[in-house]
């Protein structure tokens, strides 16, 4: 399957920003199961400086500089992405790691992979464990059910006991405070499954990227009303990373892209920086454009 992404991010200032440096995480990642055709970044105004490198987590950045007034930021970034579906079944066939063999493998760990994923047992900027997401997990990730199941039944936990609405949170809202209203957005329930997992001893990390949306039968795709979006992943020795999309109840396959993946969304931030004088105020607005090639 063949997609094109366009993301488009405007920003609005009160005031002629003088100077700004900024780096992003909107070009696509090369996985196992996706391969970037081609990409293509627009800003404006013109930078005086612009590279693209990858961070700690082997994602690809970009990094740039305006060093002249304007009231106006714009970038647009556009990737041809080719995606090989994810064989689920063969997945649940090869999956043999019980939740208690994985916590026992996180303590020793043996190989390169295991080493890595440990780290991702440790709490990061925006997930921290406590007894409340562990309390909340326990009795899904049991000693004796197998890890991938057990994932899974969890997943469909989340779907079904949290409603998704983007009117309750920020990004800077507490865990805890999710789990108690029970809603949120995609971020909240990849950050919340990562807490808890993490919580209950298992290692899991943050992905971000974009879904295809599709439209009612008989109607046109809106061009700009995609989103981006985020899920997460748990390590299994046997399997390697294994996603999974607690929004929609599912394990991704063909139509999740990733751009990006980290300890949680601070690491993955799809724009960041700093920018001098501005007025104190901006408006930022967001187009996300997913297509079929």
């Amino acid at each position: 399957m063949q997609y094109r992404v366009r993301h488009i991010t405007k920003y609005a200032y009160g005031a002629p920003v003088s100077l700004c440096y900024n780096m992003a995480h909107l070009l696509p990642r090369e996985t196992e199961h996706q391969r970037c055709l081609n990409q293509k970044v627009r800003i404006y105004p013109l930078p005086v400086y612009q590279n693209e490198n990858t961070d700690y987590f082997g994602n690809q950045t970009f990094y740039f500089s305006i060093q002249e007034a304007h009231k106006k930021l714009e970038i647009d970034v556009t990737c041809d992405f080719d995606i090989t579906p994810i064989d689920l079944d063969a997945y649940r066939a090869k999956s043999i790691t019980s939740c208690g063999q994985l916590r026992a493998l996180m303590q020793s760990p043996s190989t390169e992979a295991e080493y890595l994923a440990k780290e991702y047992l440790l709490d990061s900027p925006q997930i921290r464990r406590s007894e409340d997401l562990k309390n909340y997990a326990k009795e899904v990730f049991s000693d004796e059910k197998n890890a991938l199941k057990a994932t899974l039944e969890f997943t469909h936990k989340l779907f079904s006991e949290f409603t998704f609405d983007p009117n309750t949170t920020t990004v800077a809202t507490p865990l805890e405070q999710v789990l108690e209203q029970r809603s949120g957005v995609c971020q909240d329930f990849a950050h919340l499954a990562i807490g808890c997992l993490r919580s209950v001893g298992l290692p899991a990390r943050y992905m971000s990227g974009y879904l295809e949306t599709l439209p009612p039968p008989g109607q046109e795709k809106l061009i700009g009303v995609d989103a981006s979006h985020a899920w997460f992943a748990i390590f299994l020795p046997e399997l390697g990373w294994v996603e999974f999309d607690p929004t929609n109840d599912l394990m991704p396959s063909d139509q999740h892209i990733v751009t990006a993946w980290g300890r949680d969304y601070a690491d993955v931030t799809p724009l960041q920086g700093v920018i001098f004088e501005g007025g104190g105020s901006q408006q930022m607005s967001v187009s996300v454009d997913v297509r079929r090639l």
